[in-house]
């Protein structure tokens, strides 16, 4: 008898079944991975419009007079 089929015997059901990354939160790693993914391009595309505002109101926007203090 192979390992996988002792381990096939032992889980019964949950063979094949990725693991949940918590038991009481239903998300597996799979889930997790993709979930972190686009958490980190949501955070590239947050500090690429920060720079990009930032740029038109540092130097854009005093070009065409906005902002200005008499």
């Amino acid at each position: 008898m192979g390992e996988a089929k002792r381990r096939k015997d032992a889980l019964k059901e949950k063979y094949g079944q990725e693991a949940r990354l918590f038991p009481w939160l239903p998300i597996n790693k799979s889930r997790a991975q993709q979930l972190t993914g686009w958490a980190n391009r949501g955070a590239w595309i947050g500090i690429g419009l920060l720079v990009a505002s930032w740029l038109t109101i540092r130097f854009i926007g005093p070009a065409f007079g906005l902002w200005q203090v008499n």
